[in-house]
């Protein structure tokens, strides 16, 4: 471990555990005299009263609190020994003691002494005989393979990034996870048998990437299942090689048995796409049309978990879309949903939920809670087709975009961004909205019927796709992170049933997406979220995505 090994620095006995939200809270002696408080906070991890620490303890500063990633190593290692003094440094491991079992987890555990988070797989294989669910007392061993390089490790884990389908593109990819599989039959009926590769997990490489399933219940229940079916105790002891059983009524529709016709559509759809032209916008965007939608809002704040909700992030970046726009193209831009208080107007620091949020059709309706949350969702649709339908009298229909932001509460191991489009065979031939899922406004009258022939069906989803697809190619261009295995989707599974969400099923928009910004269950998205100079990265990234897929 070096010379950092030999540093002790011992904690002040005193230290105190606070309710709502949970957070241990004590001073922690400094080398050279002084103390500096230090905080473990349930679900967003350690922080350290950043103006009393040495200047060699600090890699960046961002406040009178400065967040474990911001300290250097030397300050991590202190850091980790005034928190945990009973843990004890050897030359091949670290043995944590559980101190706090309320606010430790094992993917915090990870993240403090791996280097990441969802590393937490391999920090479980690594301690068999011990439970998930952490007791006070347990310890935990990190051996030295796993331990960060800045930590004296040997710093080997890697995220989950090396497979060779990864810099491929959405068809690419999903061809070669379907070349994976190979179909069998046995006594419990039709199954996809999936080789396990070094690396992989049963959470990940199977449930998030051959079916629908991202929520953690969903996740978590068939995960289960799967390893039942494979004759799998312990989905922790999976080895490279070992053969997974899926059953064919989970699979999404790309890995669907042949001859079927989920597999027979989704064929189609990809067709489509290799043979629609892009339109040409010119590089100023003049007679583009762009509706711009931030989810939720008011007394709807969306999904929330570590500290963050996911409405006034969401329209931060929506809003700051709109600002790069504006600045710099001739694009007509509207959007859904304004905050009273705030305008269009981005925001550097996001300390609260703000109360009022209001649909901006004829008059304004208020998201205040007076009407079911429906109401809202249905009149973002209505209102982008009432902006529509006036620009398409004079306009190219073809020169439409409609882009809906949100955050999801996904299984924790994933992270980044993922992109839902109208899956066509999800997307009705007609729809009507009725008077009791509407409001009192004068956009009902051209934007809340809608009628799709087949071809538009088909043509919809391949424009969006491409769109996405290019989408995807700008964030990974400007490193923001892309969820892993399969970024696009055209359909939503949650509580068992499968959707297209209704702002862009009944929308008529030529190329229309919800974009899952970031998963707020995953503590490294939840911090990029927090950061402002993210928001506008992402902002920017999608402004190139828009440039490039309206040029020739």
């Amino acid at each position: 471990m070096g010379g950092l090994r030999g540093l002790a620095f011992a904690a002040a006995a005193a230290w105190v555990l606070q309710a709502a939200p949970a957070t241990a809270d004590l001073r922690a002696k400094l080398p050279g005299g002084g103390h500096a408080r230090i905080q473990l906070v349930f679900r967003q991890g350690v922080q350290v009263e950043s103006a009393r620490l040495p200047r060699r303890f600090l890699a960046a500063r961002s406040g009178p609190w400065a967040a474990f990633q911001d300290l250097t190593p030397e300050g991590r290692l202190w850091a980790l020994k005034a928190l945990f003094p009973e843990d004890r440094w050897l030359a091949g491991e670290v043995r944590h003691r559980v101190r706090w079992p309320e606010l430790e987890s094992v993917w915090l555990m990870s993240a403090l002494f791996v280097g990441h988070g969802q590393h937490y797989d391999k920090l479980q294989a690594a301690n068999p005989a011990l439970p998930e669910k952490l007791r006070a007392g347990d310890v935990w061993i990190i051996p030295r393979a796993l331990l960060a390089k800045e930590l004296g490790g040997a710093g080997q884990a890697r995220m989950d990034r090396s497979q060779p389908e990864d810099d491929l593109d959405d068809e690419a990819r999903v061809a070669a996870y379907r070349a994976l599989l190979t179909f069998g039959e046995d006594a419990q009926g039709r199954y996809a048998a999936y080789p396990m590769r070094k690396g992989e997990a049963l959470y990940t490489s199977v449930v998030m990437r051959y079916t629908d399933r991202v929520d953690p219940k969903g996740v978590n229940d068939l995960a289960l299942l799967i390893a039942r079916r494979s004759g799998i105790d312990d989905v922790r002891s999976i080895q490279p090689g070992q053969i997974i059983r899926i059953p064919v009524e989970y699979l999404a529709d790309p890995f669907q048995t042949e001859g079927s016709t989920a597999l027979a559509e989704e064929r189609e759809v990809r067709a489509e796409v290799r043979r629609t032209p892009k339109v040409d916008a010119g590089p100023k965007l003049k007679g583009l049309r762009i509706v711009l939608d931030a989810g939720h809002g008011g007394v709807d704040r969306g999904a929330s978990a570590n500290g963050v909700w996911e409405s006034d992030f969401v329209y931060d970046i929506a809003m700051r879309v709109r600002r790069l726009l504006e600045q710099e193209t001739e694009a007509v831009v509207s959007s859904t949903i304004r905050y009273p208080g705030l305008g269009f107007n981005v925001r550097e620091t996001i300390k609260a939920p703000s109360s009022r949020a209001e649909i901006l059709t004829t008059p304004p309706f208020a998201n205040d809670g007076e009407s079911p949350n429906a109401v809202s969702v249905h009149l973002r649709w209505v209102l982008a087709n009432d902006l529509f339908a006036s620009f398409s009298r004079t306009g190219d229909p073809r020169k439409t975009l409609f882009i809906s932001f949100h955050a999801d509460s996904l299984h924790p191991t994933a992270r980044g961004t993922m992109v839902y489009v109208p899956g066509a065979s999800g997307v009705p031939a007609s729809f009507a909205l009725g008077d009791r899922r509407a409001a009192r406004v004068k956009e009902m009258r051209d934007g809340s019927r809608v009628r799709f022939t087949p071809k538009e069906r088909l043509q919809s989803e391949a424009r969006s796709r491409l769109f996405s697809e290019t989408l995807l190619k700008a964030l990974r261009t400007d490193e923001v992170p892309i969820h892993a295995n399969r970024p696009i989707r055209n359909v939503i599974q949650r509580g068992g049933r499968s959707f297209v969400p209704a702002v862009i099923r009944y929308n008529a928009a030529a190329a229309k997406v919800l974009v899952e910004v970031a998963n707020l269950t995953n503590e490294d998205d939840v911090l990029n979220l927090k950061d402002p100079e993210f928001r506008e990265r992402y902002a920017g990234a999608v402004v190139k995505a828009i440039r490039a897929y309206f040029r020739s």
